[in-house]
């Protein structure tokens, strides 16, 4: 049964829980799914159900907050919001519960994680997904359609721009001392920039059983696409992989140490379109379920 994740719903899960009968409770854990910008929980039904169909008794909590015009909302908000959801469904799960995100979901996801470690998520998925950041002109059209590319900086990276969830994860590889001064989000939860909330931010993945990112060079709308993965652009604009990047050399949020211990999965998958992604059901059945467990 898919749970849509409303305010007054989530009060009600822990005695709902509770009074569930032994013979009902799923087999496999509870999933949280986050959508991506502009959309909401309904497109994330067909994923939803195909886990269900797959997965039977698996409990699936689709959230409904900042759906379309509100997921531009600042990402912050967002964390704190719908991360409070994702607590309590965890405290109605003690074994562990899945997080899996689209998007822009799959960033907001990560930073719940971190802003919340005493979470319980199990296996975190993270589906096309900026985690790296953003920059590209096809994604900055779908919402700022008079705005290009090149000069995006001078709206993102200011105290008008940074109140926009794209704003929040707008990453300009030739602009990065404007990046560092005026983004409010991303090179915080990257560990970019020490704060008393560092170790922490560390801790809330380094726990996770597991993390896997999903992406591909097909997307068309992630850019650089291999941002799903953590890697990005250089001041020329060359790609860097992930584990080439200081964040992972480092070891900023814990990338290196799940990789060492076999607990960071990436999965590329050509040939599918961004907004195919969440509704390709080999894409679900080759790359997701499996880790839902």
């Amino acid at each position: 049964m898919t749970r849509r994740i409303s305010g007054s719903y989530i009060f009600l899960l822990l005695i709902e829980f509770l009074l569930l009968p032994k013979n009902e409770v799923a087999s496999y854990r509870a999933v949280a799914i986050i959508h991506g910008v502009l959309t909401g929980s309904d497109s994330m039904d067909e994923i939803s159900q195909r886990i269900q169909e797959k997965h039977p008794g698996t409990q699936v909590y689709n959230t409904v907050r900042y759906a379309g015009w509100s997921s531009l909302e600042p990402m912050w908000r967002q964390v704190e919001e719908i991360g409070n959801d994702i607590l309590a469904i965890g405290a109605a799960y003690p074994e562990g519960i899945n997080l899996l995100g689209y998007s822009q979901g799959g960033l907001l996801a990560r930073a719940i994680l971190q802003r919340f470690p005493q979470h319980n998520v199990k296996n975190f998925i993270s589906l096309s997904s900026p985690q790296a950041g953003q920059y590209g002109t096809r994604f900055l059209h779908l919402i700022f359609p008079d705005l290009v590319c090149s000069t995006a900086f001078e709206l993102f990276y200011s105290s008008v721009g940074q109140h926009t969830s794209v704003g929040n994860y707008w990453n300009d590889p030739h602009h990065q001392e404007l990046y560092y001064k005026y983004s409010r989000f991303l090179p915080f939860v990257n560990n970019e920039k020490i704060t008393s909330n560092t170790s922490t931010f560390k801790e809330g993945l380094t726990k996770l059983q597991r993390m896997v990112l999903i992406g591909g060079p097909d997307d068309g709308v992630i850019t650089p696409w291999q941002s799903s993965q953590f890697g990005y652009y250089n001041v020329n604009e060359t790609v860097v992989e992930m584990r080439d990047r200081d964040e992972y050399q480092n070891d900023l949020i814990g990338l290196k140490t799940l990789d060492k211990n076999k607990k960071l999965i990436l999965h590329t998958v050509p040939g599918i379109p961004h907004f195919m992604w969440h509704k390709n059901m080999s894409i679900v059945d080759e790359f997701i379920l499996p880790y839902l467990d």
